[in-house]
């Protein structure tokens, strides 16, 4: 095959130890094709496009970050595939790196078929392929990527780098805030990347290098008690490059809609002896997509009914069919839910919510793990619970969220009130409550623990509340601005460290840390702030008498952090 990546992926001498990698040097390696080859598409210089990604795929350092990324990053790396292969150590991954230069990724193996829960009691499929096969996933999909970033229609936001939930809520009020939209269809595609087109997709995404490694990989099948099934359409969920073949398949509905305008008349002005009427086009329709879920607004049920039967029209070209179960129309007055939001206007104002269904979701999970844990230490749980209501509060912050902060306040203490009396059957309320919960800036419900931290010392740690998260608007992405643009890496770098100013409170002591070292990672050099999770580092190490200051801290990655450990690589104050 033409565009197979061939057995010259791979250093000239074999890669030692994890530690030895430089990863600035690699991400820099990785963004610098990706910018060329987003830039290319842009010019349609295709001859080019073709040469890019052909280097990018045989890149070493893109076999690096794809290790990294499937063995490291991703929340699926402890599941094996078929061959039951696990890769846990450095050690496990510099073999992999190493066997590479043999592996021959045109030898597709089946996925491995296993289910996860839903929130509605069934189950969803995901398909598991080896190790070896989601490296090779992910190395074509960053040569994959930038050119469809160049393509991709501004209202899509899930599974994009730069792009989140938050976009798209956003973009729903901009349509149905007081004066605009009115009307919605909330459509809900019925199995999407189980049923999308395989030959569509392929012809979408044209003769590219690659081409036939995508190929097999939709056609490998899946294995489901010993027994192989063919895949006939459909691409796997739990593939590394499968939400960026939803999304390519998916592409083109905004566009699409967004030729169909309306005119508004204006005012009339005389000119002389002739009167002139002004008028302007504007879209007819709004489209905001998150993955398979989308929805489209207009300004009566009319317009809205009579785009339904084009939509599915537009979906059966692709395989796909809406779940009629799930799709609805609705007027904004009524509401609707939307990413864990709830939308819905009152007395002509559009608010947004979190989804009252997830509240109680969350209160019960919080309930469930009490329950189940009735003899922990009170300090286990509030470092256990911390991370998820700082978390679920973190989402929710965005919206008008001040009223379910304050009601999830009200019954966690409730929770936890329950949770101390179990511990102490014999026991009244008079004698739990002074005992569990203290008084913090003027609030008596604040549930304490003392301990002990690694100095020995005594400290007092407590549980968090919502209701002292600071509400603050989310500002949308623009339009159709990508991380691959070359020509925006200032509004990316700021946007990233606005964010991180949102996170830390100002003037605390990890917003100062974060200052002192410009917002970014000293192992890998990207921003803090890319979507990886966030450790804070000692210099000197506290066994060896390093202290708490600003000057002896340091926030990495958290897989950096153990990059960091395993090589006793120096960090400097900036990065």
């Amino acid at each position: 095959m033409k565009d197979r990546v061939r057995k010259d992926i791979g250093a000239k001498e074999a890669l030692a130890e994890w530690s030895d990698i430089n990863w600035k040097t690699v991400n820099k390696r990785i963004k610098n094709l990706r910018h060329r080859i987003y830039r290319a598409t842009q010019e349609k210089r295709w001859n080019q496009v073709r040469n890019l990604m052909k280097l990018l795929m045989r890149s070493y350092s893109n076999l690096l970050v794809s290790v990294r990324r499937v063995t490291q990053d991703n929340q699926g790396k402890r599941t094996a595939g078929t061959d039951g292969q696990k890769v846990k150590t450095p050690q496990d991954r510099v073999k992999l790196v190493n066997e590479w230069k043999d592996f021959q990724p045109w030898r597709v193996k089946p996925t491995k078929r296993i289910y996860i829960p839903k929130s509605n009691g069934k189950r969803r499929p995901l398909g598991i392929p080896t190790v070896n096969d989601r490296i090779a996933q992910a190395i074509v999909k960053n040569a994959l990527e930038p050119i469809w970033e160049a393509r991709f229609e501004a209202n899509s936001y899930g599974f994009r780098p730069g792009r989140g939930c938050h976009d798209a809520i956003e973009q729903c009020f901009a349509r149905l805030q007081k004066g605009k939209d009115t009307w919605v269809l909330d459509a809900d595609i019925k199995g999407a990347f189980d049923n999308i087109s395989h030959e569509y997709v392929l012809k979408t995404i044209g003769e590219i290098p690659g081409r036939e490694l995508i190929k097999q990989w939709l056609k490998a099948g899946y294995i489901e008690s010993e027994v192989f099934h063919e895949t006939e359409s459909g691409t796997p969920q739990g593939g590394i490059i499968s939400p960026l073949l939803a999304n390519i398949a998916l592409d083109g509905m905004d566009e699409w809609l967004g030729s169909l305008t309306k005119t508004k008349w204006g005012k009339t002005y005389q000119y002389g002896n002739k009167k002139v009427h002004s008028k302007h086009k504007y879209r007819k329709y709004g489209f905001i997509r998150y993955a398979d879920d989308f929805i489209v607004t207009a300004e009566t049920k009319e317009e809205i009914e009579a785009i339904l039967p084009e939509i599915k029209a537009w979906l059966a070209k692709k395989g796909l069919q809406l779940n009629e179960e799930k799709t609805q129309i609705k007027h904004i007055s009524e509401g609707f839910n939307f990413l864990g939001f709830n939308i819905k206007q009152y007395q002509g104002k559009c608010l947004i919510k979190p989804q009252q269904e997830k509240v109680k979701d969350k209160i019960n999970q919080i309930k469930t793990w009490l329950d189940e844990h009735p003899n922990v230490q009170p300090e286990t749980v509030i470092s256990v619970l911390n991370p998820i209501l700082r978390g679920w509060a973190n989402y929710y912050k965005h919206g008008v969220s001040s009223r379910t902060f304050n009601y999830f306040d009200h019954r966690m203490v409730k929770l936890l009130i329950r949770w101390a009396k179990k511990r102490h059957p014999n026991k009244g309320v008079e004698w739990v409550i002074p005992r569990y919960f203290g008084r913090i800036k003027g609030d008596h419900w604040v549930f304490t623990a003392k301990a002990r931290d690694r100095r020995g010392k005594s400290k007092e740690s407590f549980i968090f509340k919502m209701a002292t998260t600071e509400i603050t608007r989310h500002i949308k992405v623009k339009e159709r601005a990508s991380p691959d643009d070359p020509t925006l890496r200032m509004y990316w770098e700021q946007r990233q460290t606005r964010y991180g100013k949102a996170y830390f409170a100002k003037g605390s002591k990890l917003y100062l840390i974060a200052q002192n070292q410009n917002w970014r990672c000293p192992i890998c050099g990207e921003h803090l702030f890319n979507g990886e999770r966030i450790d804070t580092h000692h210099k000197v190490e506290v066994a060896n008498g390093g202290s708490d200051e600003v000057n002896n801290l340091v926030h990495v990655h958290k897989e950096c952090h153990k990059h960091l450990h395993s090589g006793q690589q120096p960090v400097y104050k900036r990065a």
